[in-house]
């Protein structure tokens, strides 16, 4: 992957009204083909809404370009190469497994049933059992194997693996890097489990009350942020005197975290280390917020 390829993902002044409130405040991003996004926010921070956009479910103010089409505009065309998985199953639940893979055979041009039964093979679905007869975790297999045997260039997951146990959520993940995720294969995942997809992320994204508030590679979120332990009660003020971005108590410590601080002059006040997503989300969430993030 070159950087002066395309950006799949390509949306400038992305704006999304709602009943006369504005949800979405000009969004501006690129995401290059190849990478593995994660989208983290709170519950009505404006994720779902950009996802749509970006599947042409919702038109917006502003411009977004997947694949350089219009999503909205040219949803059928751009669905060819777009695959999708919700937190809800939205699978036919009257068909049998090899009713369900024939359908999507025929109407989907770019479906490998053969790859799809291979998929399958080794896990407990049986091809006469109907889906209304499955587990939800089987459920979740049989989605995966069916959109990983679509030839699409951008795969998003919201919430994929929502209400499944944790061995299936690490079953799901694993097989998608393993069998799925190519150099010219976009993987957008939106998750509250994001310390569990923390290890496969290229790239992540903040969203708060219909701003981004983070978009940065990982390997910069790392070298940005430290998350100080001060275990001295002594060493606080002088802690707080460089500018912590956040801070909280946890068993009897104090937890900072810094936003650009050299880490050597953080390790005289205590331990130092790298926040993870989900400690590094909590800080950046309860950061102010302007008047218009209140509304």
């Amino acid at each position: 992957m070159t950087s002066e390829a395309e950006p799949i993902i390509t949306a400038r002044g992305l704006r999304k009204k709602l009943g006369g409130r504005e949800i979405l405040h000009g969004l501006d991003f690129d995401i290059p083909a190849g990478r593995i996004y994660g989208l983290v926010g709170h519950n009505g921070a404006g994720k779902t809404t950009t996802l749509n956009a970006i599947l042409g479910l919702t038109s917006c103010e502003g411009s977004i370009r997947v694949l350089g089409e219009d999503p909205f505009a040219r949803r059928a065309q751009l669905m060819r190469n777009v695959a999708f998985i919700s937190d809800v199953a939205s699978l036919p639940r009257f068909l049998r497994v090899r009713e369900l893979l024939t359908l999507v055979a025929n109407i989907h041009p770019s479906f490998d049933q053969a790859k799809a039964r291979q998929l399958l093979e080794g896990t407990d679905i049986r091809m006469q059992a109907r889906v209304k007869e499955l587990s939800k975790g089987m459920v979740a297999q049989l989605h995966l194997a069916v959109v990983m045997a679509i030839d699409a260039k951008l795969l998003v997951l919201d919430e994929p693996t929502l209400g499944l146990d944790i061995t299936y959520r690490k079953r799901f993940y694993r097989r998608l890097l393993e069998d799925y995720m190519t150099e010219e294969r976009t993987l957008l995942i939106t998750t509250h489990q994001v310390d569990e997809i923390e290890f496969m992320l290229s790239d992540i994204m903040f969203m708060r009350d219909g701003d981004l508030i983070l978009h940065m590679q990982m390997e910069a979120v790392n070298e940005k942020f430290s998350q100080l332990l001060i275990s001295d009660a002594t060493q606080k003020e002088p802690a707080r005197a460089l500018g912590p971005v956040f801070e909280e108590t946890r068993f009897g410590q104090t937890v900072m975290v810094f936003d650009g601080v050299d880490r050597q002059a953080l390790s005289a006040f205590g331990q130092v280390s790298t926040p993870t997503v989900s400690d590094l989300f909590v800080a950046l969430m309860e950061r102010p917020t302007s008047p218009r993030g209140e509304a």
